[in-house]
C-alpha cells in the first residue's frame, strides 16, 4: 500500500512515506501501552490541560493546519479551516465536561446504604483507531479527545492518502505536552491491522469507514475478544414535506449534498419530496447546484471542490453509468467542471426504482438522487427502505409534524429543517449497516471504559 500525499487538484504526488514494519508496529504499541500506564493515573485536570493546549495550538495557526487538508484531499480552504475550529471545539468540550462524564455513580441497591454500591469508570488501555480521509483531523479528534480524557491511549491507522494529516495530529498532541505514545500513528495496510488487534495490549477498536472495512475489522475484533465501535456509510434521506419552506429547503439541499464535494457519510444523498412541492423544489435545486463554482480549492471563490482522488471520481462515474443502465435518468448541472483535477460534474438522478442498484447504494460525491412521493407515509417508507441508518433530515414549517416523521425514521440522527450535521456537543452514530456505538459527548467518552462495580458489605451480614 502506498502512503502518499497526492494533490487532487494538480495530480502531483508531493511526498511519499514508507510503510511501518512489523517490528515498528510492535514498538508503536509498546510506546502506546507505556504512555497509557502513566496517563491513566494522571489527574483528570492534568489530562484536560493537554487537551486545552491542543485546542490553543489549532486556533493559533488554523491556516497552517487547513492547508494540509486542502493539499491532501482537496477540501475547500474555508471548509478546512472550519474543520480545524470544530476540532478545537471538541477538545474544549472534554476540557469542560470530561470530569462530569467520568464521575462515579452510586446505585440505590436494595439492602445497601446510599454509598455502598458504586460504578467506577476506568480506562481499558490502548485503542486502535482506523480513520478515513474525508475529515482527516475531525475523525482523529472525534475518537482521541474523549478516549484520552478517559485515560486511554490511541494507535492510529489513517487513510493512505492523508499521511501528513495523520502526522500533524500526532505532532499536535506531542506539542501539547502529551506523553510520547499517547497518540501514535502507524502507516500500515489493512492486512497489517490484525497484528495490531491481536496484540493483548490493545483493548479496543474504533473504525470509521466503509461497510467492507468495518465488517473485516469487526470480525477481527470479535476473533480477539476486543470491544469495537463502527461508523460506516450512510445514504441520508432529505425529506421535504408539502408544508416546507421550499426555497430554503432547496438551498439547504444544495449545501447538504455538496459540502466537502459530497464526500460526507451524512451528506443529503436521497432527496425525497412530496408531490405537491416537487416541481417547485426541483426548480430551485437545479438553479442552486448549477451556481456552484468548481476550481482551485485554495481560492475562496470556489464552492465545489475536486474529489479526493482521480480513482474516486472514476468510481463515481461507474456508479452513475450503472444507475443509467438500470433505468435511471441522469441530468448534469452547471458549467463544465475543470479538466484539471479530480472533479466530477454535478449530476441529478431521477427515476430510480427499487430494482436499480443505485436505490441502495451510497454515492460519495456530487450526485443527487431525487424521488417524488405522494405523501408523508410514502416518504417515510422510502427513507427507511435502505440498508443504512446514519442520519436524515425533515423539512416542514410544522415542527410537531416534523418530529412525528423523525420519530418514524430508522436512523441514529435526525435534523429538522437542516441537513444532518456535525457538532462538538451533539453525539454521532447510526444503526443498521451504518454501524454501532457512539462518538462525542458522554456517550463517546464511555464507549471504552470499564464500568467497574465496587460493593461495600458488612462482613457479618448475609449474602
Amino acid at each position: 500500500m502506498a502512503f502518499a500525499t497526492t494533490n487532487p487538484y494538480t495530480g502531483e504526488t508531493v511526498k511519499t512515506f514508507p510503510a511501518t514494519t512489523p517490528a515498528e508496529i510492535d514498538a508503536a504499541i509498546g510506546r502506546a501501552h507505556a504512555a497509557f500506564l502513566g496517563w491513566r493515573d494522571l489527574a483528570l485536570e492534568d489530562r484536560a490541560k493537554v487537551l486545552k493546549r491542543a485546542a490553543g495550538l489549532l486556533r493559533a495557526e488554523p491556516r497552517k493546519y487547513a492547508q494540509i487538508l486542502t493539499l491532501e484531499m482537496g477540501k475547500l480552504i474555508g471548509e478546512a479551516e472550519a474543520e480545524v475550529e470544530l476540532c478545537a471545539q471538541i477538545l474544549d468540550y472534554y476540557v469542560e465536561h470530561g470530569a462530569e462524564g467520568l464521575a462515579p455513580r452510586y446505585l440505590p441497591a436494595k439492602g445497601f446504604g446510599d454509598t455502598d454500591v458504586q460504578l467506577v469508570k476506568q480506562p481499558l488501555g490502548v485503542l486502535f483507531a482506523v480513520e478515513p480521509w474525508n475529515f482527516p483531523y475531525y475523525q482523529v479528534i472525534r475518537i482521541t479527545a474523549p478516549q484520552v480524557t478517559a485515560g486511554n491511549a490511541i494507535v492510529l491507522k489513517h487513510a493512505a492518502n492523508v499521511p501528513q494529516s495523520a502526522l500533524a495530529m500526532e505532532q499536535l498532541f506531542r506539542d501539547a505536552g502529551a506523553p510520547e505514545g499517547l497518540l501514535t500513528n502507524v502507516f500500515i495496510s489493512h492486512e497489517d491491522a490484525e497484528r495490531v488487534i491481536a496484540d493483548p495490549r490493545v483493548r479496543g477498536v474504533a473504525l470509521t469507514g466503509s461497510e467492507r472495512a468495518g465488517s473485516a475489522v469487526a470480525a477481527l475484533a470479535g476473533k480477539y475478544m476486543k470491544k469495537s465501535t463502527l461508523e460506516l456509510g450512510g445514504a441520508d434521506a432529505f425529506i421535504v414535506l408539502s408544508d416546507a419552506d421550499v426555497k430554503q429547503a432547496a438551498k439547504w439541499a444544495v449545501f447538504g449534498r455538496h459540502w466537502n464535494a459530497g464526500q460526507v457519510c451524512v451528506s443529503s444523498k436521497r432527496i425525497i419530496v412530496e408531490d405537491a412541492v416537487y416541481d417547485e423544489f426541483l426548480e430551485h435545486y437545479r438553479a442552486g447546484v448549477a451556481a456552484l463554482q468548481a476550481g482551485d480549492p485554495l481560492d475562496p471563490a470556489t464552492t465545489l471542490a475536486p474529489l479526493s482522488s482521480q480513482s474516486a471520481s472514476d468510481g463515481l462515474a461507474k456508479q452513475v453509468e450503472d444507475a443509467i443502465a438500470h433505468g435511471a435518468t441522469a441530468e448534469t448541472l452547471g458549467k463544465p467542471v475543470p479538466e484539471q483535477g479530480a472533479f466530477y460534474q454535478p449530476t441529478l438522478l431521477t427515476g430510480i426504482t427499487a430494482d436499480n442498484p443505485a436505490y441502495r447504494t451510497e454515492f460519495f460525491g456530487p450526485v443527487s438522487q431525487v424521488y417524488r412521493v405522494a405523501d408523508e407515509d410514502e416518504a417515510i417508507r422510502l427513507a427507511n427502505d435502505s440498508p443504512y441508518g446514519l442520519g436524515g433530515s425533515v423539512f416542514s414549517q410544522d415542527t410537531a409534524r416534523a418530529k412525528r416523521v423523525a420519530a418514524r425514521l430508522e436512523t441514529g440522527m435526525v435534523y429538522i429543517n437542516q441537513p444532518t450535521g456535525v457538532k462538538a456537543d451533539i453525539p454521532f452514530g447510526g444503526v443498521k449497516n451504518s454501524g454501532y456505538g457512539h462518538e462525542l459527548i458522554d456517550l463517546g467518552l464511555n464507549e471504552f471504559v470499564n464500568e467497574k462495580v465496587v460493593v461495600v458489605t458488612d462482613i457479618d451480614g448475609s449474602f
